[in-house]
């Protein structure tokens, strides 16, 4: 009994997410025309009580619990708090943009916490089966919030090219696990780590479960050549659920490769290595390239996100507790540069039309100053641009690379950062050297404001002190 409690008391904060998604989407239904409003403040009262738990329950530095199913270690808590930050955010982005629409509807904020609540199981999964069950979790919400606005048909398409794609990607990474399970007798993490490390590697088909296995993580983050459903999806949907795709999934599936190629296969270091190095020079290269041609914006932060993942990627690829660290600190400020993006799209986004073209920024400099300026530092940090934060994200993830004698790899690197800044200029271009072909109408929400000013500025604050963040995440994965 005594294990049990403190097993329970260790979950508390999955646990507690879970009772109150469930209490919103009961109240959701007796609450009339009052059932938005309850939702949104329900949910981000919900995500605020979850974050507290989290932290309260980081005091050790790492334990198992349900058989060792479960680990609560620094990273788990650090992912875990990340993405109830990251949820609450985008809620506050969406929700002027969805009633502007009339589309506020409780279920955003229920699918949003169910998706929340799968991130969360993934975060603290030692053992396979639980990663699988927080993964679908995790997709199966982002499949209904992409068909979110029921009469679109674009988003319809695109819910299905995702749905289908995701489903494949799915089955070759459960086929993955089920092929390590064959040999290894065991889906614990751990277990798999000692049984390759007393066994040996030299085996053809740990190498083929290592290939579905990198093929599902691939398609997760939107690696090339798994990318084909980003986007559509992004484009696809509307502006406030690309905000929501384009953020808390990208915590989620760099903690999934942490737990499966670092906890559970680092003894094939040298094969996943060799897989992610064709992943990342395919992605950095393709995804830069391709977005100089996009004239819709979302499209283009579509391929935008593919050349970051690239950048992600590298870092993990090196396989030390540096790269893993430079990984997460990208993946930390690329989810604030891309909620700090769409919120300016939400927000700006008119009635009945979203603001979904470049041309359509034309002129945003001169009718709304402060948004234009945001927009200038967001583009300025995915550009690695100096005196913003994504300057230290590129440097790192280098850095990392050039330790490890990858040197190819950050010349390749900086090469197409060079190229991919024409196409985050350009957008600076259109904003304060043309002349818009219409008045911009701001939606009113002095949160979203506020939270949004925030998001801006801390891009320029995290340039100044990076280190507090950075040494965080080397605490976290050291």
């Amino acid at each position: 009994m005594d294990s049990l409690n403190s097993d329970v008391l260790l979950a508390l904060p999955e646990i507690a997410l879970l009772a109150a998604t469930s209490a919103v989407l009961l109240i959701s239904l007796y609450a009339g025309r009052a059932s938005e409003a309850l939702a949104y403040w329900l949910s981000l009262a919900a995500l605020a009580i979850t974050a507290v738990l989290v932290d309260f329950t980081s005091m050790q530095p790492e334990l198992f619990a349900f058989g060792e199913m479960y680990i609560n270690d620094p990273l788990a808590v650090a992912i875990k708090l990340f993405a109830c930050l990251t949820v609450a955010t985008v809620f506050i982005y969406a929700r002027p943009y969805l009633r502007q629409r009339e589309h506020a509807r409780a279920e955003f904020y229920i699918l949003g916490l169910f998706a929340t609540l799968g991130t969360l199981v993934m975060a603290s999964a030692h053992n396979f089966v639980l990663v699988y069950l927080g993964l679908e979790l995790l997709s199966l919400c982002l499949y209904a919030l992409v068909v979110f606005e029921r009469d679109s048909s674009d988003a319809s398409e695109a819910a299905i090219k995702y749905f289908v794609l995701g489903a494949i990607a799915s089955g070759m990474l459960l086929y993955g696990m089920s092929i390590l399970y064959g040999l290894t007798g065991s889906l614990d993490l751990a277990e798999i780590h000692a049984y390759l490390g007393n066994r040996g590697t030299d085996s053809v088909a740990l190498v083929f479960a290592l290939a579905f296995i990198v093929v599902g993580l691939a398609f997760k983050f939107g690696a090339v050549p798994f990318h084909m459903w980003m986007p559509d999806v992004y484009q696809g949907a509307p502006t406030a659920i690309t905000l929501f795709i384009a953020t808390m999934p990208k915590l989620a599936a760099f903690v999934m490769a942490i737990r499966l190629l670092s906890n559970g296969l680092q003894e094939l270091l040298t094969d996943w290595q060799q897989m992610l190095i064709i992943l990342t020079v395919l992605s950095v290269v393709f995804g830069n390239v391709i977005a100089i041609a996009q004239s819709n914006i979302k499209r283009m932060l579509a391929y935008s996100a593919i050349s970051h993942i690239g950048f992600i990627l590298l870092g993990i690829l090196s396989g030390s507790a540096f790269g893993y660290a430079a990984a997460l600190f990208y993946t930390v400020i690329y989810v604030l540069m891309a909620a700090g993006t769409f919120g300016v799209l939400s927000l700006l986004a008119q009635p009945g039309r979203d603001l979904d073209r470049l041309v359509d920024l034309k002129g945003l400099g001169s009718y709304n100053p402060w948004f234009a300026l945001i927009m200038l530092l967001l583009m300025f940090s995915m550009a690695g641009v100096p005196l913003t934060v994504g300057f230290y994200a590129k440097l790192y993830i280098l850095q990392s690379l050039i330790h490890d004698g990858m040197l190819w790899l950050a010349i390749l690197a900086i090469l197409m950062s060079v190229v991919g800044a024409f196409y985050y200029l350009r957008v600076v271009k259109y904003m304060y050297f043309d002349d818009a072909d219409e008045q911009f109408r701001l939606q009113r929400s002095p949160l979203a404001h506020t939270v949004l000013s925030v998001n801006g500025l801390l891009v320029v604050a995290l340039f100044i002190f990076p280190n507090a963040l950075l040494n965080y995440c080397m605490q976290v994965l050291n």
